[in-house]
C-alpha cells in the first residue's frame, strides 16, 4: 500500500508517454508500409529493378530524411514552449512557420542530389546500365521531397498539439492511395500504361502530395489547432526561431545522416558484392526498418515528453519520461528480434514467395541477414529512443559525435572489412551495422544516464 503514491507518477507518465507513442508509431509503420508496398510492386518486375530501386532510394531516402530531422527540430522547442506556457499560440506558431521555410529551402537542395543520383551512384562504382535506370526513378521521385518534409512538420505540430491520431488516420489514407497508385501506374490498370519501375515513382509523388493536402485540411478542420493559425503571414521571417531550428537541428539532422548513411553505404558495399546480395539485403533491410519504427515512434513521444517537463522545469518528470520510453523501446525489440530469429521465412513471404525454387538464393542470403540483424535490434530501439529523450532536453550536439563515432569509424569500417576482407562477405556487412548499433546505443544510453552531472538539465 504504501508504494502506490510513490508509483502514481510513474504510471502517469507511463500512460501519457503511450497515448502519445502509440499513434506516433502506428503512423511511422504505416510510412514505412508505403515504402515496403512500392517494394513488394517492385519485387514483382525482377531482381533487377528491385536492385535500381534499391540504389534510388538509398540516395533519396538519406537526403530526405535528415532534411526531415532538421525541420523536426520544431518539436522539442514546440513542446518546450508548451510546458512553459500552455496557450503559447505565437511560440508555436513562429516554430511550425520557421519550420516550414527550412523544409521549402532545404527541400530545394534535396531535388538537386536526387535529381544528381546517377552521377553519384556512378562514382561509387555502381553498374552503369543499374545506375541509369535508377537514375530514371530518381528523376520522378525527387518531385515528393519538399511535400514529404513539410508534411512531416505538420505531423509533429499535432502530435505536441495533443493531436496525434489525426497522423495515424492521414498515412493510413496515404497508404491506400499508394496501393492504388502503384497498381494502377506499375502495371498500368485501369486504362493506364503500365510504366514499371517510374510508375511507382509517380505514386510515391502523387500520395506526397495527397498527405500534405490532408494535413491542412485537419488543421483547418479542428477547432484546437485551427487557432495557431500556422500559415497566418507565412512570407514572415522570425530569424530567432529560424536560427534555433537551425542549430538544433543541424546535428539532428546530420546524425540521421550517419545512421542512414551507414546503411545506404551498406546497400552500397553490397552492390559491389552482387546483384543477389544487394536484393537480398534490401529485403532483410526493408524488414528490419519496419520494425524500427516503432521505437522511433516512441523516440518521437519521448522527445515531445521530455520536451515539455524540460520546459515546465521539471527535472524528475522529464527523467521519469526518458526512461518510461526506454523501456517500452527496448522490451518491443525484444519481440521483433524474436520474430527476425525464429520466424525469418514467415516475415519474408511478406514480400516474395520463399518457397519458390527460384528465390532459393536470395532467401538464403536474406535468412542468414535477418538473423543478424535481430541481434541489434534492441541495440537499435535503445539508441533511437536514448537520442529522441536526449533531443527534449536539446541536447544534439554531443549526439552527434556519438554517431558519427560509433555508426562510421566502428560500423562502416567493420563491414569494409568483414565484407571484402574476409570469407563473410554479405554477412560481413551486416556484423559490421550490428557492432555499430551497439556502441552508439551504449554511449547514448550512457549520456542520458548522467545528464545530471553533465549539467543537461541545469537550465531546469
Amino acid at each position: 500500500m504504501s508504494d502506490g503514491p510513490a508509483l502514481t507518477p510513474w504510471r502517469t507518465e507511463m500512460r501519457a508517454m503511450l497515448v502519445l507513442a502509440v499513434p506516433l508509431a502506428a503512423t511511422n509503420l504505416l510510412q514505412m508500409m508505403i515504402h515496403a508496398v512500392d517494394v513488394i510492386f517492385i519485387a514483382r518486375l525482377g531482381d533487377r529493378p528491385l536492385a535500381a530501386s534499391s540504389l534510388g532510394i538509398s540516395i533519396f531516402g538519406l537526403t530526405m530524411w535528415g532534411l526531415t530531422g532538421l525541420a523536426g527540430a520544431c518539436a522539442p522547442l514546440i513542446a518546450a514552449e508548451l510546458g512553459r506556457r500552455r496557450h503559447a499560440v505565437r511560440e508555436v506558431r513562429r516554430s511550425v512557420r520557421m519550420a516550414l521555410w527550412v523544409s521549402a529551402g532545404t527541400g530545394l537542395a534535396g531535388m538537386a542530389v536526387t535529381l544528381g543520383g546517377e552521377r553519384l551512384l556512378l562514382l561509387s562504382g555502381q553498374d552503369p546500365e543499374l545506375s541509369a535506370e535508377a537514375g530514371r526513378f530518381m528523376a520522378i521521385l525527387a518531385w515528393a521531397m519538399i511535400p514529404m518534409i513539410m508534411a512531416s512538420v505538420f505531423r509533429q505540430f499535432v502530435a505536441a498539439l495533443g493531436r496525434p491520431g489525426y497522423a495515424t488516420a492521414i498515412t493510413l489514407v496515404a497508404l491506400g492511395t499508394n496501393i492504388l497508385g502503384n497498381w494502377v501506374l506499375v502495371f498500368g490498370n485501369l486504362g493506364m500504361p503500365a510504366l514499371g519501375l517510374e510508375g511507382s515513382a509517380w505514386s510515391s509523388v502523387l500520395t506526397s502530395a495527397a498527405m500534405l493536402l490532408a494535413y491542412l485540411v485537419v488543421i483547418y478542420s479542428d477547432r484546437k489547432l485551427r487557432r495557431y493559425h500556422v500559415l497566418g503571414r507565412w512570407w514572415r521571417v522570425e530569424p530567432q526561431r529560424l536560427r534555433q531550428i537551425l542549430i538544433l537541428g543541424a546535428p539532428i539532422a546530420a546524425t540521421i545522416y550517419a545512421e542512414a548513411g551507414l546503411f545506404s553505404g551498406a546497400a552500397l558495399l553490397m552492390g559491389r558484392i552482387g546483384e543477389v546480395e544487394l536484393a537480398a539485403h534490401t529485403l532483410a533491410l526493408n524488414l528490419a526498418a519496419l520494425a524500427f519504427q516503432i521505437p522511433f515512434g516512441i523516440a518521437q513521444a519521448a522527445t515531445i515528453r521530455v520536451g515539455y517537463h524540460f520546459g515546465a522545469g521539471n527535472r524528475a518528470a522529464l527523467g521519469r519520461a526518458g526512461w518510461c520510453a526506454l523501456l517500452v523501446g527496448v522490451l518491443f525489440m525484444m519481440t521483433t528480434a524474436s520474430a527476425m530469429l525464429f520466424a525469418p521465412r514467415v516475415i519474408l513471404q511478406l514480400y516474395i514467395d520463399s518457397d519458390a525454387a527460384a528465390n532459393a538464393a536470395l532467401v538464403a542470403l536474406a535468412v542468414q541477414y535477418l538473423a543478424i540483424g535481430a541481434a541489434f535490434q534492441l541495440f537499435d530501439g535503445a539508441q533511437a529512443v536514448a537520442a529522441g529523450a536526449l533531443r527534449g532536453l536539446q541536447d544534439t550536439r554531443v549526439p552527434l559525435a556519438i554517431a558519427l563515432f560509433g555508426y562510421w569509424a566502428v560500423g562502416f569500417v567493420v563491414a569494409i572489412w568483414l565484407g571484402f576482407f574476409t570469407p563473410l562477405s554479405g554477412a560481413g556487412v551486416w556484423v559490421g551495422l550490428a557492432l555499430g548499433l551497439v556502441v552508439t546505443a551504449g554511449l547514448l544510453t550512457w549520456r542520458w544516464y548522467r545528464r545530471e552531472r553533465l549539467g543537461l538539465v541545469a537550465a531546469v
